[in-house]
């Protein structure tokens, strides 16, 4: 027996039928019952399904399962920073913190490393983001308070050192031991309060943004891969200069690394450091490589030597439009016999006209407003009445030095400040100086076996340690701290910090795959992947994960983190002492 639909006058009708063979063996259909009509609500035909329902044991039609749903949660970008973290052998920077206090201070501070990649916001932003996240292992996050975060950040304090040492043995696997080319630079991070603490870091100083700011320093190493291996936290009116010798001795003294090249930025070297540095030795007894950048304002003191390098340029001959050239350099007061270094100047043409003609439109704008003053002045002295305040020549002396140093023009417009009346001069040849020296990096290095392009193109690589504290500022959000406590400080920085290596470990996987996704758009992609809770007829929640579409399956690959599954779910109730 089966239901057939049958339409007669425009009117849909459910019938019951059978099939059934007649006298000669042939089959045939029959209808037994007409059940009622389809196309309009009919009584009799709800009785009938009714009762087929109740005769199941399935109830009646009219009685839907109540569904309710619970919140969701997100889940995808948790899951990969929490596999990282173990596959990094982060989870066992616990049994440090073990015996300490009775929270899991590892726990603690993995959760504010995740918050810095999937939603930075403060320690009280973290208790919000906790909310909306489902972290692997736990179930709920409730009786975490903003008491238990920053006293996970003093545990951090008190053992920082060894912390430092555990970090270098985990991140050691990850270095080339035989050849290693780290990259040091030195950022600033503003910070806000205006309390003053024993021991603090906060100090006044410039900022990178060339303003002055309440702030903190903080130097970061990292390999030519990108993978930071060392921070340091330093006072905010620190002199980079002085930051550079100790953080190479503890880059030294954590990593057994045979030969090291370091590269530094030009605001790193000093001929005292310079010296310093030539003197230092690594545990195998060679000496300390390294590749430096000379500062602008010390290009003049190598203005001779610099002049007469670059390719020889035949008569009518165009010069080429970039160039790599090198000359020995002996450091003036130098131990006699300490070899020479490589002094290696890169040319781009392109460049050296560039600055070249922003200079010149520079000291044609300052010739007008010196032209302008010196128009009013003569006005003045002819017995013209000015409109406004009298310009006097000591006035117009004032305005021009200053707009002098602002656009640090200083050496070619001279102001004359002893005379009585305005006046000033241009100095040709010191125009002539900087416009050689316009479009050229100049480097000191004692590598040998490097070429001069090798070396050039080892300090452009620099670059990426900027893109790092662009991360940090940007992503991580490092900053502003409203920290006030030193040891909370140092504490933040090396959450960040953790935080930042995380980053950079996912973006390696993710060049290497060649998917083209940064690590903050591949978290915002899994962040997508959520936790359900739904209860049907007010029975006990059914856990689940959303479908996994093709996107989060890519990314999942590149980063070599196996898909979750229901059973990765989060299941156990964290419980912390008040």
């Amino acid at each position: 027996m089966f239901v057939k639909l049958n339409k007669s006058g425009g009117r849909l009708y459910a019938q019951l039928a059978e099939s059934y063979r007649d006298e000669h063996g042939r089959p045939r259909n029959r209808v037994i019952a007409t059940l009622g009509r389809v196309d309009r609500a009919d009584p009799s035909l709800e009785s009938v399904l009714n009762g087929l329902l109740r005769a199941t044991g399935r109830g009646s039609a009219e009685a839907l399962p109540t569904v309710q749903f619970e919140q969701s949660r997100a889940f995808g970008d948790v899951w990969v920073l929490h596999q990282l973290w173990h596959q990094l052998g982060l989870d066992r920077l616990a049994e440090l913190f073990h015996g300490r206090r009775e929270h899991p201070t590892e726990l603690l501070l993995r959760l504010m490393v995740f918050n810095r990649l999937c939603d930075p916001s403060s320690k009280l932003g973290v208790l919000r983001w906790l909310r909306t996240s489902a972290v692997p292992g736990i179930a709920s996050c409730e009786d975490i308070t903003h008491a238990h975060l920053l006293r996970a950040m003093d545990d951090w304090e008190a053992i920082e050192s060894k912390v430092h040492a555990h970090l270098a043995t985990l991140l050691r696997p990850l270095i080339d031991t035989e050849l290693s080319v780290v990259f040091y630079d030195v950022t600033t991070v503003g910070v806000c309060g205006e309390s003053e603490l024993p021991g603090d870091v906060r100090a006044y100083g410039r900022s990178k943004r060339d303003t002055i700011e309440r702030q903190f320093a903080l130097g970061l190493v990292q390999t030519a891969d990108g993978l930071p291996i060392a921070y340091e936290v330093f006072q905010g009116n620190v002199a980079e200069t002085t930051t550079l010798m100790p953080m190479v001795h503890r880059v030294l003294q954590r990593y057994a690394i045979s030969r090291v090249v370091l590269v530094a930025d030009r605001g790193l070297l000093s001929l005292d450091n310079l010296e310093q540095i030539q003197a230092l030795r690594l545990p195998s007894g060679q000496p300390l490589e390294f590749v430096l950048a000379v500062p602008a304002r010390r290009y003049v003191e190598f203005a001779p030597i610099i002049a007469g390098m670059g390719p020889p340029i035949e008569a009518g001959a165009t010069a080429p439009a970039q160039w790599v050239d090198e000359r020995a350099w002996h450091a003036p007061d130098e131990v006699a016999d300490r070899p020479a270094l490589r002094l290696v100047v890169a040319h781009d043409a392109q460049q050296a006209a560039m600055a070249t003609q922003r200079r010149l439109q520079k000291i044609e704008e300052l010739q007008v407003h010196a032209a302008h003053w010196s128009g009013k002045l003569d006005a003045q002295d002819a017995g013209a009445r000015p409109r406004g305040r009298r310009l006097s020549d000591k006035g117009a002396t004032a305005r021009m030095y200053h707009a002098v140093a602002q656009e640090r023009l200083g050496t070619v417009l001279r102001v004359d400040l002893k005379g009585e009346l305005f006046s000033y001069s241009i100095d040709e040849a010191a125009l002539q100086r900087l416009q050689t020296l316009d479009g050229k990096l100049v480097l000191l290095s004692n590598v040998r076996d490097l070429s001069a392009a090798a070396l050039v193109e080892r300090y452009k690589s620099l670059a990426d340690i900027e893109r790092g504290f662009r991360v940090l500022k940007s992503d991580i959000e490092i900053g502003p701290v409203y920290h006030r406590l030193p040891q909370r400080i140092r504490a933040h920085a090396g959450i960040c910090f953790l935080a930042l290596v995380l980053y950079r470990v996912m973006r390696m996987r993710l060049r290497q795959a060649g998917n083209e996704h940064s690590p903050t758009s591949a978290l915002h992609a899994l962040s997508q992947l959520q936790q359900h809770h739904v209860a049907l007829n007010g029975l006990r929640p059914v856990r689940g994960l959303g479908r996994i579409d093709t996107l989060q399956q890519r990314l999942f690959s590149a980063l070599g983190i196996p898909q979750p599954r229901t059973e990765n779910l989060p299941t156990e109730q964290l419980s912390l002492p008040l």
